[in-house]
């Protein structure tokens, strides 16, 4: 033990400690950040002939834009490192290729086929990395917890897409677009990417159980009945207390109307 004893008291000793410690706590970070990930099922990779395909889908309708190696212009920003999620998400909701006088948050038919789509997809992918699409078990609804995702989507998303999902106007003349189209794959790919105003909920910020948890509340609320009547778009109080409010002038106005009539001819 003596020779233990002996470089314990080495000057280099406190710095290997440390480093030693350090290595320490970046596997154990490591291990706790991927287990939310370990059991999903890896997205495909994509073969050569997909990324060609993409690759002159790009050429044809993305290059005048966004350049031809997706560098980016003064019209339109680069797509270097944003992900295949984030072509996934924009093609397949009709998003891109852009049209004239139309918003960035509407959504569209596509002008491409869901093959074409994943071929873009897998294009930007291989030439600058990115969040990929996730797989079928990672956005899977099956998997998600309806009340822990109601709690997840008022607390983050209902400010900007209503609190079923119905969406409405922001700031700035921005605007929340609505979910009851999305399928599972979008919602996710939308957490994972941000588009337009939306934030980026990356894993860390919202784990992958929780990105489910949330597709599972937006998919199922869908087809909840409205056990109090009419729906008035479900678009929240403030659609209910305009509703109410020209209601009640209806009222005003009548009444006055009446007590005049009446008051006339007690006069005469």
């Amino acid at each position: 033990m003596s020779w233990i004893t002996a470089r314990r008291r080495h000057p280099a000793a406190g710095y290997a400690l440390v480093a030693f410690v350090l290595v320490l706590v970046g596997v154990g970070y490591a291990v706790l950040t991927s287990g939310g990930t370990a059991s999903a099922a890896s997205p495909s990779t994509a073969s050569s002939a997909q990324i060609a395909e993409g690759h002159q889908l790009f050429e044809e309708s993305c290059a005048s834009c966004h350049g031809l190696y997706a560098e980016g212009t003064a019209q339109a920003p680069t797509l270097i490192g944003v992900g295949a999620a984030a072509v996934d998400f924009q093609v397949s909701t009709g998003r891109m290729p852009l049209t004239a006088n139309a918003a960035e948050a509407e959504r569209r038919p596509s002008v491409f086929t869901p093959a074409q789509t994943k071929a873009l997809a897998a294009f930007i992918q291989s030439i600058g990395g990115g969040p990929p699409i996730p797989s079928a078990a990672q956005v899977n609804p099956a998997a998600g917890n309806y009340g822990l995702g109601q709690q997840l989507f008022v607390a983050d998303c209902a400010a900007c897409h209503n609190f079923v999902g119905a969406g409405g106007a922001l700031t700035y003349g921005k605007y929340g677009p609505p979910l009851t189209a999305s399928t599972p794959t979008q919602i996710y790919e939308a957490m994972l990417t941000g588009p337009e105003a939306m934030p980026v909920f990356n894993d860390l910020t919202v784990t992958p159980q929780e990105k489910r948890d949330i597709i599972a509340y937006v998919t199922q609320v869908r087809s909840q009945p409205n056990p109090g009547g009419f729906s008035l778009g479900r678009i929240g109080p403030v659609t209910e207390g305009l509703v109410a409010f020209l209601g009640l002038l209806l009222f005003l106005v009548l009444a006055a109307m009446w007590i005049t009539a009446k008051h006339g001819k007690a006069h005469e």
